[in-house]
């Protein structure tokens, strides 16, 4: 095609887009996983892809998730005239058939269908394969489908993926069949896959069965899809065993094509690091292992999920208001926007002392008997069921519905997402002095025997531990969290339980009658 001709069916391409896009609704977009490529960022994605290919080599293209057609319309503008073939697969209607009427008169053969269930015998190989592939969560995926996609990854390339996987990670499998041997394939896919348990599919298959060239991460704050609070990275890899002391490029910030840093790391290397996203910011892929981790002084939970704060966590004066009973209201720690201090005093009743004074309705009480002697909190739950309360997923879950999960005070608390902020600090490590418990935008930490121990010889020990804890820096949380699109950081329990407590445990002393590494009186 003619460069102008090219540029009048993008500039098409791009008012289809917006068309479609702005048709259907954010939560149907976010549902469905539909993320159109920037043109920018397609361009750079095709010239990093056909710079790995000879010069003279024609290319066999192939989009598994084309939609309007981004990744091909830049392989147009990047390399017309070596466009031997092009394929492409769009199960929505809405963007493909609009697609195909753009692209008519090109090499682009569009199937409207799904390409988890086509198969490559039918079709040419490509030896070259693009994809942005739908960012369809696990938990949008049915049952019956999951066990389908997983037994179809696991026949085209031996890797089973783990049930929570996204569909993203089964579209690059099962891509691996319709490759030519030695072909490039260029995948813009969510970061998240290189920290979660999950994502080890995706690693298995980038370190053994391919040649892995390149992983690119953008900076979380500079989120790719402007609808779409997701962190992306670009993988580049060739189908071709790894040769003996292959080294990956991991980069990181920026652009693709002129990023922030650069560092290669063996293939050994990235076996043994549990996070991807630690590269390449820290310039090795093996830090130092800690001697002591968090997890061998605390155990960590998730706070109180109840399903439904607005009816179950009640301010002070609406439970007043409502005359419930006071054996039946737990104090609760206000939300951390609501704290102006990392410390929780208390009150004689052991309720914090904080503005926003908070209450949880806990009741494990039978229904008949919260009628026959609790009238007020009768007709509360009765309001609660004409809301709808009571059908709520975890409510539903739950007997009785309006029960509650069990969670003593913890001494100290960890917010368990941020964003870096004017203070460079994502997470919050709070000093609760109260009875209050905490709800599930915390992390509750309850020291493990020996150290409950030792604080009940040596109360004056907790503030230590807990300004230690302040003084960990945000590279040493945020490495162990996750990270998502526009900066937004998160810390698992498991994940907080891995960070290192060796200044913790040096500054205990004598106190800790045990020898770095011996975990033997922890458990």
């Amino acid at each position: 095609m003619r460069t102008a001709t090219v540029l009048d069916s993008e500039n098409a391409r791009l008012l289809a887009q917006a068309d479609i896009d702005g048709a259907k609704t954010q939560s149907e977009r976010n549902r469905l996983g539909q993320f159109a490529t920037p043109p920018e960022l397609a361009e750079e994605v095709l010239r990093s892809a056909v710079a790995l290919m000879s010069k003279s080599e024609a290319i066999d293209f192939l989009d598994p998730g084309i939609g309007t057609g981004s990744f091909f319309s830049a392989l147009l503008r990047v390399a017309a005239d070596r466009v031997r073939t092009a394929q492409g697969f769009e199960i929505d209607p809405a963007y493909g058939e609009r697609a195909q009427a753009i692209w008519r008169d090109t090499e682009l053969r569009l199937e409207l269908n799904d390409f988890t269930r086509a198969i490559a015998d039918d079709h040419g190989l490509s030896n070259l394969v693009v994809c942005n592939p739908p960012y369809v969560r696990h938990h949008h995926l049915a049952s019956d489908e999951k066990v389908r996609l997983q037994r179809l990854a696991s026949q085209r390339t031996g890797i089973m993926p783990g049930g929570l996987s996204g569909l993203y990670c089964y579209f690059l499998l099962l891509a691996d069949t319709w490759m030519r041997d030695d072909g490039i394939a260029a995948w813009l896919i969510p970061s998240e896959f290189m920290d979660v348990n999950y994502g080890q599919a995706l690693k298995e298959y980038l370190l053994d069965r391919v040649t892995l060239i390149r992983v690119h991460r953008f900076d979380p704050a500079d989120v790719q899809f402007g609808d779409a609070l997701v962190s992306s990275a670009v993988l580049l890899f060739r189908k071709a065993s790894p040769r003996a002391g292959h080294l990956a490029e991991f980069s990181f910030g920026r652009s693709l094509l002129s990023p922030k840093t650069t560092s290669r790391f063996s293939l050994e290397e990235l076996r043994t690091t549990r996070k991807w996203t630690r590269l390449p910011l820290n310039g090795r892929a093996r830090s130092k292992q800690p001697q002591w981790v968090l997890g061998d002084l605390f155990t960590v939970k998730r706070g109180v999920a109840t399903g439904s704060n607005e009816f179950f966590v009640l301010p002070e004066s609406r439970a007043a208001e409502l005359r419930l009973p006071r054996s039946l209201l737990k104090p609760i720690l206000p939300s951390p926007r609501y704290l102006a201090t990392d410390e929780v005093r208390s009150d004689a009743h052991g309720v914090p002392r904080v503005d926003r004074r908070l209450f949880l309705l806990s009741c494990r009480l039978p229904e008949q008997h919260v009628r026959h002697e609790y009238r007020n909190l009768w007709d509360y739950l009765q309001s609660g069921i004409a809301m709808g309360i009571d059908q709520r997923y975890l409510c539903r879950a739950r007997s009785p519905w309006y029960s509650q999960e069990h969670r003593e005070p913890a001494p100290i608390v960890c917010t368990y997402m941020g964003r870096e902020g004017t203070n460079g600090r994502p997470f919050r490590f709070i000093l609760n002095d109260s009875k209050a418990t905490a709800a599930n935008v915390y992390l509750m930490m309850y020291p493990r025997p020996i150290l409950a121990e030792i604080l009940s010889k040596e109360p004056s020990a907790l503030e230590r531990i807990w300004r230690m804890l302040q003084d960990l820096t945000p590279d040493q949380l945020m490495s162990e969290g996750r990270v998502y699109g526009g900066g937004l950081y998160k810390l698992e329990p498991r994940e907080l339980l891995n960070v290192s407590a060796d200044a913790i445990v040096s500054t205990l002393g004598d106190l800790l009658l045990a020898k770095p590494g011996d975990r033997t009186l922890f458990l």
